[in-house]
């Protein structure tokens, strides 16, 4: 790998100017912006119904801000809804599993792949050598539910989902099962959401989100979400306070003082 590859930040230079400068500090503590207004015209959870909910990440976002009218500080906790972005689905051999998968509404087992496609068997096992108990975890509690109705390891299911994106890609993944990961971990948000069971991801996973849902918007020319942006761009301030600090000047870093 070229020694002089930097992975492009979460949030750009502009942005994170703007964010450190639109925060202020009151006694001592930090105020992530000044704009109370902004803050609480915000809406804790945007107009979805419950059906099109499911199709969402609900991320809670704690907002602080200070009133001085009152001298007090104020806590609310708003929700980010990130849109739920499905992989692509082309004719090519690595989609096939996911095609298919997609058209029964089932999660991609490649634990149930390997007894359908014995041929596939070495490669799959020299891929996922050290995940095979995940991927076998996943098949039981995936075909408990199936045929039990069994709800009670599905947030475990889904969380070994998010683990095994780590992972990927792998020669297994790029052969069979491009994106099997992204699109099983949608399946079980959705499944979650429609049960009604609370859950929460990992913020390595919830950046993830919003930048699959941040593309979609872009390629299709959608319209913009001011509170999503304001929401997502707090959201990346508490989970990752330093993000894109290497790409700032020594006069940017001013702004962190």
């Amino acid at each position: 790998m070229d020694s002089s590859f930097k992975p492009k930040p979460l949030l750009n230079k502009s942005e994170l100017r703007q964010i450190k400068r639109s925060k202020t500090r009151v006694e001592g503590k930090k105020v992530i912006t000044d704009d109370v207004k902004k803050l609480k015209s915000l809406k804790v959870t945007p107009e979805l119904s419950f059906q099109e909910s499911i199709d969402y990440y609900k991320e809670p976002i704690w907002i602080e801000y200070y009133i001085p009218k009152e001298s007090r500080f104020a806590f609310e906790t708003k929700y980010l809804f990130i849109y739920l972005v499905d992989p692509m689905i082309t004719d090519e051999t690595c989609d096939l599993a996911r095609k298919e998968a997609k058209e029964k509404r089932e999660i991609v087992d490649i634990f149930a792949y390997m007894e359908s496609h014995p041929e596939s068997i070495r490669l799959i096992e020299d891929s996922y050598h050290s995940t095979m108990s995940m991927h076998e975890t996943i098949h039981h509690i995936y075909r408990n539910y199936k045929e039990t109705g069994a709800t009670e390891d599905l947030k475990t299911a889904c969380y070994l989902t998010e683990a095994l994106l780590k992972y990927e890609p792998t020669i297994a993944g790029l052969t069979y099962f491009r994106d099997y990961s992204i699109y099983n971990l949608n399946y079980w948000i959705r499944t979650l959401n429609r049960l009604k069971i609370d859950f929460a991801l990992e913020d390595a996973t919830v950046s993830l989100l919003i930048k699959r849902r941040n593309e979609i918007w872009e390629l299709e020319n959608r319209q913009e979400d001011e509170d999503f942006d304001l929401l997502a761009a707090l959201f990346f301030e508490q989970a990752f306070p330093n993000r894109g600090a290497g790409e700032l000047s020594s006069d940017d870093m001013l702004l962190f003082e």
